[in-house]
């Protein structure tokens, strides 16, 4: 089994935005002279929104406030990142659905579990084709934590404690509802046979806080939303949904090494637009992205939350993309 799709918040709230001071970029942004003299179609003339369609604290906001610190290097005008969540991440992306055509407002975490999934598990006034893909920033695995003290060090520990106790579920903190990692979770369940209640929380920073709080036995995030708490010494992984090991957790086996037939593409980042976007606008941003995916202050900060930095174009991503929601059907 394989599965693609995000988590983030199902509750609503009011936007939060924030905008660093502009700056000078070093380099020749598009839309000023380039090296070889030739000027580029488009660039912004006024600040730039990026929205986030889940709460603060999350891997999604999390990667937004990456691109943030950076920003002002590549682009002379000011970045506003405004967190919208709600719907599971609809209610942002049709904010940016809807929003004029004109490269001033872009959605982050295009890939997430309303654009994946949720669609195929539920009725949604919404559809992936209302926003046109940009760009891949990264990609995030989903890994399985205890708290450190837990008695389950392996998915055969918590498989075991379920069989020893029939009547009593395993509880599971997850973030959205029908995101990546509550299928995960519930793929987990089907696959073993585990007696699981699984909790969506509004945002998986809270799924993180609850699971320490000793009200659940084991939770599901994405590297961001645990690394801290794993480098502190408060949770153990005990499993990471992906293919092959996350480079970030080496020696954490996989579901599959672990005898559990599923993996996941993981919860995919990528940059997105309004339809109707004019391809200039859309090849700044392209392009932008791509200088801020090799910014080593960006990269350093990725590596410093676990997040990957994985840009891929417009082309590649559109296939990623495809290749990925076609795996959930």
């Amino acid at each position: 089994l394989a599965l693609a799709a995000c988590g983030g918040t199902t509750e609503s709230a009011a936007p939060e935005s924030s905008a660093p001071e502009s700056a000078a970029p070093e380099s020749a942004a598009p839309g000023s002279e380039s090296p070889d003299g030739e000027l580029s179609a488009w660039a912004p003339e006024q600040q730039v929104e990026l929205v986030v369609p889940f709460s603060a604290g999350g891997a999604s906001d999390l990667l937004a406030r990456a691109v943030e610190a950076v920003w002002s290097e590549h682009c002379d005008q000011p970045l506003v990142v405004t967190n919208m969540p709600g719907g599971g991440g609809v209610t942002g992306a049709m904010y940016v659905a809807s929003a004029e055509p004109d490269g001033y407002t872009l959605v982050l975490g295009y890939g997430s579990g309303h654009d994946m999934s949720m669609g195929y598990l539920q009725e949604l006034d919404y559809d992936p084709s209302v926003l046109e893909p940009v760009c891949l920033l990264s990609v995030h695995s989903v890994g399985i934590v205890v708290p450190v003290d837990s008695e389950f060090n392996s998915m055969a520990d918590v498989k075991a404690w379920s069989e020893a106790n029939p009547d009593t579920p395993v509880t599971a903190a997850v973030s959205t509802a029908n995101g990546t990692v509550d299928l995960t979770m519930q793929a987990i369940a089907a696959q073993t046979g585990i007696n699981m209640s699984v909790v969506p929380h509004d945002s998986g920073a809270l799924a993180m806080t609850d699971l320490l709080s000793g009200a659940y036995m084991i939770a599901g995030g994405h590297p961001a939303e645990i690394y801290t708490y794993i480098e502190s010494g408060q949770m153990k992984m005990i499993g990471v949904a992906t293919d092959e090991r996350d480079s970030s957790y080496p020696d954490v086996p996989t579901l599959k090494e672990q005898g559990i037939d599923f993996s996941s593409y993981g919860s995919i980042k990528g940059i997105a637009c309004p339809v109707g976007t004019p391809a200039e606008i859309k090849a700044y941003y392209e392009q932008l992205f791509k200088e801020i995916s090799e910014d080593p202050q960006y990269q350093e900060i990725m590596q410093n939350m676990a997040q990957p930095v994985m840009y891929m174009d417009t082309e590649e991503f559109t296939q990623y993309f495809n290749d990925a929601r076609e795996a959930n059907k």
